[in-house]
C-alpha cells in the first residue's frame, strides 16, 4: 500500500475537516472511515453552536458556504437564568460588537458537506483500513481505540449525568435568542433553529442527574412536554416535541498527552467538557487550526511526524482545552450544589456579572474565538 503523510482515523467533523486542512497544503492524507451517506439523516438531533473561530475554519476549508440556508441559524443575543431572581445574566452582539454571537448548526448537514468536500479534495482519499503514515491524527471520539492502543491514559471524570438532546417547536419566533438556565441539579439549553420550522425551532440540550433523564426519556410525549414548560416557565412561549429524544452520559477527561512521536490526538479523543458552554465541537475544530498551522509552518527538514514538532501543537493546545475543563466542570459544580448560601452567593455573582460589562466582553471574546 502507497504510504501518505497522514493518516486520519475517525471521520466525525474534526476528522473531516483535519484531512481537507492538511490536503489542502498539499499534504498527502488518507481518511479512515466509511463513505458519507448521499442525504442527511433525518433522525439526527444534533445541533452544533460554533463562534467565529470555527466558521472561519470552515469558510477556508470551503464547506460553511455550502451549507443549506436553513441549517444555520445565527445567535444575536444569550439569556442566562440561575434559580433565583438575582441570577440574570445577558450576553448580547450588539454589546459585543459583532453580528452574531454563535450560530447554531444542523450537524447531519455539516457533517454531509463535510463528507462531499473530501470527496473533491485531490490529495485526500478514502480508506477502509489502516495504511501506513508518517503521523497518525486519531479524531476518533471519546472512545477512541487508536487512543487506547497507544496507552495513553484517559480517565474519564463521570458527572452522573446525561444529555438529552430533541428538536423543538414553539408558538413564538425565536428572534435569533438563546436561552439557558443553570440551576440545581440541571442544565437546560434552548438553541434557536431554523429546522423543522424557520424562526420557531429549538435544538434542545438538557443535562440531568441520569434517573430523572431515563424518566423523561421513557415518558411520553405530553408529559416530556409538560416536564419541558415547567422548567422554562413558558419563556420561549410553549413547546413541542417535533421528533425523537436521544441522551448520552457526561463527564470531563482530558489525555495525559496529546501527541507523540508519529501520533497526534484532536478533538473528543484529546478532550471531554460539559456541554453547557457549547464549547466541545470548537475546542475539536481548534485543535484542527492549531494542528495544520504548525505543520505548515514546520522548517523545511523537518518531518511532520517530527515528536519536537508535535510537541508545538500539544503547547498550543494545552491551556485552552485545560481552562475550558475547569470553566465548565466548576460552573456545574456551583450550580449543582444544593446547599442554600452557595445558591445565593451564585445567583448573586450573575447579577454582579451582569452589570460588569468588560468582564461580560472579555467572556465574551473567548468564547467565540476572537
Amino acid at each position: 500500500m502507497e504510504r501518505v503523510d497522514i493518516l486520519v482515523r475517525g471521520e466525525g467533523c474534526v476528522g473531516r475537516a483535519l484531512a481537507l486542512a492538511l490536503g489542502a497544503q498539499g499534504l498527502r492524507v488518507a481518511l479512515l472511515g466509511s463513505d458519507p451517506p448521499a442525504v442527511a439523516r433525518d433522525d439526527d438531533l444534533r445541533t452544533y453552536a460554533l463562534n467565529a473561530a470555527s466558521v472561519a475554519l470552515l469558510r477556508e476549508l470551503r464547506v460553511w458556504d455550502a451549507l443549506p440556508p436553513d441549517a444555520i441559524s445565527p445567535v444575536y443575543e444569550m439569556q442566562v437564568q440561575g434559580d433565583q431572581a438575582a441570577g440574570q445574566l445577558a450576553f448580547s452582539a450588539w454589546q459585543q460588537g459583532v453580528r452574531e454571537l454563535a450560530y447554531i448548526v444542523d450537524a447531519g448537514a455539516l457533517d454531509q458537506q463535510l463528507g462531499v468536500a473530501v470527496g473533491f479534495a485531490p490529495h485526500v482519499r478514502r480508506v477502509s483500513q489502516p495504511v501506513p503514515a508518517e503521523l497518525q491524527a486519531l479524531c476518533e471520539g471519546r472512545d477512541s481505540a487508536g487512543r487506547a492502543a497507544l496507552g495513553v491514559n484517559f480517565e474519564k471524570q463521570a458527572y452522573g449525568h446525561h444529555a438529552i438532546a430533541a428538536r423543538l417547536l414553539a408558538d413564538r419566533p425565536h428572534q435569533g435568542v438563546a436561552r439557558q438556565w443553570f440551576r440545581s441539579p440541571d442544565v437546560l439549553a434552548l438553541l434557536p433553529f431554523e429546522r423543522p420550522a424557520p424562526a420557531q425551532s429549538y435544538g434542545l440540550v438538557w443535562s440531568l442527574p441520569e434517573a430523572r433523564a431515563a424518566e423523561l426519556l421513557a415518558a411520553s410525549e405530553a408529559e416530556f412536554e409538560q416536564a419541558l414548560m415547567a422548567a422554562t416557565g413558558g419563556e420561549a412561549g410553549a413547546l413541542r416535541l417535533s421528533g425523537a429524544r436521544a441522551a448520552w452520559p457526561l463527564a470531563l477527561a482530558r489525555a495525559d498527552a496529546v501527541s507523540g512521536p508519529g501520533w497526534v490526538l484532536l478533538g473528543d479523543a484529546a478532550h471531554l467538557v460539559h456541554p453547557l458552554a457549547g464549547q466541545g465541537l470548537n475546542l475539536g475544530l481548534a485543535d484542527v487550526a492549531a494542528l495544520a498551522r504548525v505543520l505548515r509552518q514546520r522548517e523545511s527538514w523537518r518531518a511532520v511526524s517530527d515528536e519536537r514538532l508535535l510537541r508545538r501543537y500539544a503547547r498550543e493546545r494545552a491551556a485552552p482545552t485545560w481552562a475550558m475543563g475547569e470553566l465548565t466542570d466548576g460552573l456545574l459544580r456551583v450550580f449543582a450544589s444544593e446547599a442554600p448560601a452557595l445558591r445565593g452567593l451564585r445567583n448573586q455573582g450573575m447579577g454582579l456579572l451582569n452589570r460588569l460589562p468588560p468582564v461580560k466582553r472579555w467572556l465574551t471574546s473567548r468564547a467565540l474565538g476572537l
